[in-house]
């Protein structure tokens, strides 16, 4: 992920491969190619000047296609042979002798008998394992696969060019030497390099743990603890200068591209089997590798697992655990993913910057791991805490708040507030009332009956306030006090209290229908029938403004709610929905925060109400002007709308003369809808109304403000 996420950087371009490719292939045939063929690729090579050609490849058996092991194979005579006495191994061996060639070949780790205690190649240099302990930590094979002698015999030198993945299948690091039979043995890129410089003498420094660095000359090379380095791949596949070897064999390259290079021939055709798995390719050639690892040498930007990287990797845990653990404990569930991927971030960089401009490979899975169990952990710890305190704040609680209020006492404990001192807060108050309680009541005939019909209703009306997002404050009888935007903000507080009022008026004609099937209530619906009503009808007023919200009571017992001259004028609003025959009253502070298009409105009075001195106007809604669909055609008045705004519009130009003490033409209008019109939507109204200009006319008065003072509260 890191290799990746760096892309490709450049090389020495000192290092070149000769690729027997798929064009080779097709213009020189099958692979192996006879050892007179191999001989003219190193010939060229060396004609065009090249500094030194390492081979990828093993020449473990003799060259089958001399002429004279097939004519020994088919039985021509000694004598005939000997004038045909032609051997391509020879011939290369030859080639090797005069040419800066260093061969491979391979060590055996699978126990393979035929390989099991063969004699390995040997290097001209010495090789020195300073601060060796008893254990073994270079690599340990079972047996070799070299060259036949008479190549590994001309050549000047080899090297192995093992390439051991990881678990995974990766490649990510190439061991540089290895014992067997108790001496030790370069890999192919050091004996390499070894050549180049002309040192005799290679030296393996070992500290406590194991092998810190391996050393040629002045150079050191860190390597891990066994003695490999790992490998600072240069790009994906690819990335180093490829030559064809056809193109050699041909001479149809360019000199300049391998004038004083280090030659690795290799081969990248998917049919010789030498692609492996890296860091940045899944399709790589083996024989880049090894160019990789010169190329590392050569520039000296090692990576390493240093002997002390175990420090820093447990510092890293430790740190990201302990700093995962505290910020969950003490950020929002909000913030939480922002803060993991900040800290997943953090430590992809501070890995990624020690990779590559320090050259220390750190573990990236470690703190990763660490990252996300500390997040699993501390949530989980941060659940059973919360949970706790919750249960210790509900069972303190419960008796007194409301489910909205606890939720906002729970979240204000987790951030130190006092949820309970009492602050001002605009909310929006509204009352509803059961309409001829009293003879339900008696009609009841036993408590159990009558306490089964409030929750029926309580039930429903609730329900309704809640899902509008405001908060039953307390039942008083049958009576129910709700309020919105308080403890918590409330987007459209007011509209929303509105539309809920309505829909409970609404809901009462579906809440009738279903009382009328249940035997219990049975005698509270004779009785309402009786009556010439329903068994539940229902008043509301609705008030907002300041109020002041927090836990009230005494020591021993308390509350959380709002008072408050708007809860008083709310509850006077409900109150006086009988005086007007209205089912909801509103007051102008109302009126003048909801959206006017919406509802249609019937001006009721401007008064002052029992308690207060200020007049205030009182609305009357009838209903929505485009009724909901789960209302769909089922109005609260009795007439169609065409017939109430014009009903409404005759009123109001009434209103306007009676506010104006132009008491005669209101007392005409009034009077007329009182006496001929046969589908009004409210008797009450216009009794009031016509009483009063009656009264004035007889009395007229000084000053008149329209304000009419009510001494009761309904």
């Amino acid at each position: 992920m890191l290799f990746k996420n760096r892309g490709a950087i450049k090389t020495t371009s000192n290092v070149v491969i000769v690729d027997i490719d798929d064009k080779s292939l097709k213009q020189i045939g099958q692979f192996p190619w006879s050892r007179n063929t191999v001989a003219k690729l190193v010939s060229n090579l060396t004609n065009a000047g090249v500094g030194a050609i390492g081979f990828d490849i093993v020449f473990a058996e003799k060259d089958k296609t001399s002429p004279i092991y097939v004519l020994n194979k088919i039985g021509i005579p000694q004598t005939v042979i000997k004038q045909y006495n032609i051997d391509y191994d020879k011939i290369f061996a030859n080639v090797l002798s005069k040419t800066p060639t260093i061969l491979g070949y391979v060590f055996d780790f699978d126990n393979h008998p035929i390989y099991k205690g063969v004699e390995a190649p040997m290097v001209p240099a010495i090789f020195i394992q300073k601060g060796k302990k008893k254990q073994e930590f270079l690599l340990t094979p079972s047996g070799v696969i070299k060259n036949v002698a008479v190549l590994q015999n001309s050549a000047y030198s080899s090297g192995f060019f093992n390439v051991i993945p990881d678990e995974d299948g990766v490649v990510r690091s190439v061991p540089l030497a290895i014992s067997y039979d108790l001496s030790v043995y370069p890999s192919l890129a050091l004996e390499m390099i070894r050549a180049i410089n002309g040192i005799k003498k290679v030296q393996i420094n070992y500290n406590n743990i194991g092998i810190e660095n391996i050393q040629i000359g002045s150079l050191k090379i860190p390597t891990d603890i066994y003695g490999r380095l790992a490998v600072n791949f240069r790009g994906p596949s690819f990335t180093f200068k490829y030559i064809s070897a056809s193109d050699i064999l041909n001479n149809t390259f360019k000199k300049e591209d391998v004038k004083g290079k280090i030659v690795l021939i290799g081969t990248s055709a998917a049919g010789l089997l030498d692609l492996r798995n890296m860091p940045l390719d899944s399709v790589y050639p083996g024989v880049e590798v090894h160019a990789n690892v010169i190329d590392n040498i050569l520039k000296g930007d090692f990576i390493t697992n240093t002997s002390d990287k175990i420090i820093f990797d447990i510092a890293i845990i430790i740190i990201v655990s302990l700093l995962t653990t505290f910020l969950v404990a003490y950020s929002s569930a909000f913030l939480l993913p922002f803060i993991i991927v900040a800290i997943a971030s953090l430590i992809t960089y501070y890995i990624n910057y020690m990779l590559f401009t320090q050259g220390v490979i750190l573990a990236i899975v470690y703190p990763l791991l660490a990252l996300i169990l500390s997040t699993i952990v501390s949530i989980i710890s941060n659940y059973f805490l919360e949970s706790k305190q919750k249960k210790l704040i509900q069972n303190k609680f419960s008796s007194k708040v409301s489910p909205k209020v606890m939720e906002d006492i729970i979240k204000n404990a987790q951030n130190g507030n006092n949820t309970f001192i009492a602050k001002e807060h605009n909310i929006t108050v509204t009352f509803s009332d059961i309409r001829n309680f009293t003879n339900i009541s008696e009609a009841a005939k036993s408590a159990d009956i009558l306490i089964h019909f409030l929750n029926e209703y309580m039930d429903d009306m609730t329900n309704i306030i809640t899902q509008a997002e405001g908060t039953v404050d307390k039942f008083i009888g049958d009576a129910i006090m709700s309020y919105w935007n308080a403890p918590i903000s409330v987007t459209n507080h007011v509209q929303k209290a509105v539309d809920a009022s309505l829909d409970q008026i609404h809901a009462v004609k579906p809440l009738n229908q279903r009382i009328k099937t249940i035997d219990k209530f049975k005698p509270i619906v004779d009785m309402s029938t009786k009556n010439g009503k329903e068994p539940i009808e229902i008043g509301i007023g609705v008030n907002v403004g300041v109020a002041t919200v927090g836990e009230m009571g005494s020591k021993g017992r308390s509350d959380y709610t709002i008072i408050g001259d708007p809860v008083n004028l709310g509850a006077r609003l409900e109150a006086l929905c009988k005086y007007y025959n209205s089912m909801l009253n509103i007051s102008t502070y109302v009126k003048d925060e909801i959206d006017n298009d919406k509802y249609i409105f019937r001006f009721l009075d401007l008064v002052t109400v029992k308690g207060q001195s200020k007049p205030v106007e009182i609305w009357q809604i009838h209903d929505y002007v485009i009724l909901p669909t789960k209302w769909q055609n089922d109005t609260l008045y009795n007439v169609s709308q065409k017939e109430l705004n014009n009903e409404l519009e005759y009123y109001h130009q009434a209103i306007k003369f009676y506010k104006n003490s132009d008491f005669n033409k209101a007392l005409k209008i009034f009077e007329d809808i009182q006496n001929n019109w046969n589908n009004k939507t409210n008797n009450n109204i216009y009794n009031i109304y016509i009483q009063r200009c009656e009264h004035y006319i007889q009395n007229p008065p000084e000053n008149f403000n329209g304000v009419f003072e009510h001494t009761t509260k309904g």
